[in-house]
């Protein structure tokens, strides 16, 4: 089978209607490299809606030679599609480069798309260099409060990731007149201090300190 035959049937299994199809053609992608399939993977992690499928692609394209795979992730960070920027950031995240921190805006952090901005935060906070972890969660801080359940834990797991660093911009937040932000904020310390509490509890308990402390006395 010539090389264009190959990818036209590369890109036919991965566009099956079939999930099990498009997994196990992400997982012989992964198991046979070839430089040349590393356009059409990147290509599928923009439209793929199974997560099992998106996650087999991105370890796919880790199996791959990194200087090509960089290049294409990074071009699609600036993608008008939320899946294309959220599933890039994701796969940079599990290469670990550190030529990747530059190009994670503050629109990126800031990203209107929630699975897009909590790529963003996990990347950031594992490549930035240690003169930015101030800088970073002084970014981050802005985005307290923000959405539901999941992207608030995701927020709290990059200031954790941060550290010290970020601790002071944390305790900080917590003064904020917002009782959201207050609350988040005095919940991501109490997981900084105790990665094994639970977030539910954290913010419950974070809830009930920013409450009494608006309490009339």
């Amino acid at each position: 089978m010539n090389r264009t035959d190959r990818l036209t049937r590369l890109r036919d299994l991965l566009s099956s209607p079939d999930v099990q199809t498009r997994l196990q053609a992400a997982m012989a992608a992964g198991t046979r490299p070839a430089v040349d399939q590393v356009e059409v993977l990147v290509a599928r992690c923009a439209v793929e809606p199974d997560f099992f499928v998106r996650d087999t692609l991105t370890w796919a394209l880790t199996r791959h030679e990194q200087p090509l795979i960089m290049e294409l992730l990074l071009d699609e960070l600036a993608s008008p599609v939320p899946q294309a920027r959220s599933q890039a950031l994701h796969t940079l995240s599990k290469f670990g480069d550190a030529r990747a921190w530059p190009a994670i805006t503050a629109d990126l952090l800031r990203d209107p798309d929630d699975e897009v901005a909590r790529a963003a935060w996990r990347t950031a906070a594992g490549l930035v260099p240690d003169d930015s972890r101030a800088e970073l969660a002084e970014e981050l801080a802005s985005q307290f409060n923000r959405g539901g359940r999941d992207v608030q834990l995701s927020l709290s797991r990059a200031m954790a990731v941060l550290g010290e660093a970020a601790l002071p911009v944390v305790q900080r937040a917590q003064t904020a007149k917002d009782p959201g932000v207050s609350a988040h904020a005095v919940a991501t310390e109490r997981l900084m201090q105790d990665p094994e509490e639970g977030f539910d509890a954290a913010i419950a308990e974070a809830e009930r300190v920013v409450a009494l402390r608006g309490a009339p006395g």
